[in-house]
């Protein structure tokens, strides 16, 4: 191995760690605590060894927010791929969203909350967001309905799962009621062809 090389896989394993220091002490104390001066005290470098890596907070967000979407596609797709049918995939991306969103809520407020510097719905959004878009589009384009837009619908049923996240929790919905409220979310706007 080069020492180029092995620069570029120290580097790669300093912004790993970053990320995952940052991640970790957002979900156990929120963004607020996440501070360049606290991070480069975790992670045991100096804070002009951390701005190397990331200009700042925001990119720190944007960082975590792109490896929070990839995992969220994963999530979603394994999901799906294990239901049968239209509907039951539907029912399982929804499912799969929710808990994406219970079991990470700092991961989740990154990509979906927070500015991370991100470009979305535009030509030059990462990959990592449009393949998260991508996971929610496949399933949801077989329910669209006669005459809608895939993306557009699919625009729609992720604006009503975020409301769901957002607002349950917020303690604004009861979390007992969840299940239900997906039901009726699917029952209503995902029309499943005849025969399917």
């Amino acid at each position: 191995m080069s020492v180029q090389e092995r620069k570029e896989r120290e580097r790669a394993g300093r912004e790993r760690l970053i990320v995952a220091t940052a991640r970790e002490l957002a979900e156990q104390q929120g963004w607020d605590a996440v501070t360049t001066r606290r991070l480069a005290e975790r992670i045991e470098y100096s804070q002009p060894v951390l701005y190397s890596h990331f200009r700042g907070k925001r990119e720190i967000i944007g960082a975590v927010a792109l490896e929070g979407a990839a995992e969220l596609a994963a999530a979603v797709r394994a999901a799906t791929a294990a239901a049968d049918g239209p509907r039951a995939r539907v029912a399982a991306l929804a499912r799969a969203y929710l808990d994406f969103a219970e079991r990470h809520p700092a991961v989740y407020d990154a990509i979906f909350q927070l500015d991370g510097g991100l470009p979305y719905a535009q030509e030059d959004t990462p990959a990592p967001l449009k393949d998260a878009f991508a996971a929610l589009l496949e399933p949801l384009a077989e329910v669209t309905g006669e005459g809608v837009h895939p993306g557009l619908f699919t625009e729609t049923f992720w604006a009503a799962l975020h409301g769901l996240a957002t607002l349950t929790r917020t303690g604004r919905l009861p979390s007992e009621f969840t299940e239900q409220r997906v039901e009726l979310l699917v029952d209503r706007l995902a029309v499943v062809p005849a025969g399917a």
